[in-house]
């Protein structure tokens, strides 16, 4: 991949807008029904894990990126409780590690080489106009 480090900067940046999100007082709820905010943090941790899954192919790779994101879900959690303005609730812990579980197995479908065909087609735009 001839762009791995804009990739991996999004997949940072990514990391980065979760945690803001998760750690300010009153972040934005886009969906509006009862338990929505789970389906957020599957969706959200989803994303994460199937984006950062199409850099790292290795099975141990991902191995150690599903337990980072599970870590990270679970610090996350434990630190709302403690900001005294918001509330840790597991049930959002599980919603994050389904979400990683969803994300692993569509990185193990042929969504897992999107990326790389991605940046392969960048590549050849910018040979051609450079």
């Amino acid at each position: 991949m001839k762009y791995r480090f804009v990739w991996l900067a999004i997949g940072w940046a990514l990391i980065i807008l979760i945690l803001w999100l998760s750690l300010i007082p009153s972040p934005p709820s886009p969906l509006h029904f009862p338990q929505a905010d789970k389906v957020e943090h599957l969706f959200a941790y989803g994303v994460l894990m199937s984006w950062f899954c199409q850099i790292y192919h290795g099975s141990r790779q991902r191995l150690y990126l599903m337990l980072a994101f599970i870590a990270l879900g679970a610090t996350i959690e434990i630190l709302q409780g403690l900001s005294g303005y918001r509330t840790a609730e597991w049930g959002d812990l599980l919603a994050d590690s389904l979400g990683v579980l969803i994300g692993w197995l569509l990185s193990n479908t042929g969504l897992q080489h999107f990326l790389t065909r991605f940046d392969a087609k960048l590549t050849l735009l910018h040979d051609r106009y450079h």
